[in-house]
């Protein structure tokens, strides 16, 4: 907290900060005597009317009383990383891109609206579902908001809107939070006009060697296609031409399967090498094979072909509240590095006439 020469807090942001990063102290009950102070650290996204409206790492957003302020004062954009491969959030994105590629996409300015969408089942007209598509993963049906779109921003979201509308589709917008150069005021603005938070997720990073490393790394089976077999232990069942090119895509792809007892791999995994990156995907392990090394195993084959491509640093994804999978990378030398969130577009309201939108997968 900022204290001045003598000795007291001192509240150091205006208005004029806004964007910036913060730390500032309040008192939490302001109307009870001798209330607890709090700390909020994170980007101040507005302050307007009094209130001071402050984003969290995790994408989470807290309200704040100016009259209940003691302390406050600009902080560095980002806190330095005690460990991890160096990166940028633009370097990471645009890498987490290509290893996941959709099968259209538009530019509008730095924004990329992406589109993998599925038809519906030949009986869907029965289902009174006729016209509505799918989308294979959140990730290949949304825009990459990566700097200005070239237009105002409710010009943008509309063309946004139309786009996806004309491909039966709902509109999403990744945006991203938690390290210097992401994206805290536009998932401010989103929210201001009613976008919708469906998911939460964050990239965590860490060095390929110590993955490689991992004893477990042999009895692996690794190719270059996605076989009956891999594609059986997917969970996702039922796997579309789409999403095979969604999963085949990227610089240079890998799949790996631990063979089981049956025709069903006991676990798999995926890997696209692109330059000093690798990322790792689509690892599953058969429920009642759990908690045996088996992941490991998987991402330390992996590690090891992607060493050999050139790589020296690894990303992947995994949700907040999957504590098995933190629980992993943790151990394995992964650190978060931001989180990211797919905003959904309002709905219409009443009185307006609905797009026939489908629905997108996680």
């Amino acid at each position: 907290m900022e204290i001045s020469a003598s000795g007291r807090l001192e509240v150091r942001i205006t208005a004029a900060d806004v964007g910036k990063r913060v730390s500032v102290r309040r008192v939490a009950d302001p109307g009870t005597p001798g209330g607890k102070f709090t700390d909020t650290v994170g980007v101040l996204t507005s302050w307007d009317n009094g209130v001071l409206v402050i984003t969290r790492r995790n994408g989470e957003t807290v309200r704040i009383l100016e009259s209940s302020l003691v302390a406050g004062k600009v902080v560095p954009a980002a806190p330095a990383r005690r460990r991890g491969p160096a990166a940028t959030f633009e370097e990471l994105a645009r890498a987490a891109a290509r290893a996941w590629q959709p099968l259209e996409s538009e530019r509008l300015g730095d924004w990329v609206l992406r589109a993998a969408a599925e038809k519906e089942p030949r009986d869907a007209s029965a289902r009174g579902t006729a016209g509505r598509r799918t989308g294979f993963t959140r990730r290949a049906n949304s825009v990459l908001p990566l700097g200005d779109p070239g237009l105002p921003l409710d010009e943008a979201l509309a063309v946004v809107r139309r786009w996806y509308g004309e491909r039966g589709l709902p509109a999403y917008v990744q945006a991203a939070t938690g390290a210097e150069g992401t994206q805290e005021m536009l998932c401010a603005e989103l929210e201001r006009r009613g976008w919708v938070r469906e998911v939460s997720a964050e990239l965590w990073i860490g060095a390929l060697a110590p993955v490689a490393d991992r004893s477990e790394g042999s009895g692996v089976v690794l190719s270059r296609t996605a076989d009956e077999a891999w594609l059986a232990r997917y969970r996702r069942k039922g796997v579309s031409e789409v999403a095979l090119k969604v999963l085949g895509s990227g610089p240079s792809v890998w799949f790996a399967s631990v063979p089981g007892e049956g025709e069903v791999p006991a676990a798999i995994g995926r890997c696209v090498v692109d330059g000093r990156w690798a990322s790792f995907s689509a690892v599953e392990v058969d429920p009642a094979l759990r908690r045996r090394g088996l992941a490991t195993t998987v991402l330390a084959a992996l590690a090891r072909r992607a060493l050999d491509e050139g790589a020296s640093a690894a990303w992947l994804q995994v949700e907040t509240d999957n504590t098995a999978a933190r629980a992993l990378y943790g151990a394995l030398g992964f650190s978060a590095h931001h989180a990211y969130h797919h905003y959904r577009e309002p709905d219409p309201g009443p009185g307006a006439v609905p797009q026939d939108a489908g629905t997108v997968r996680s």
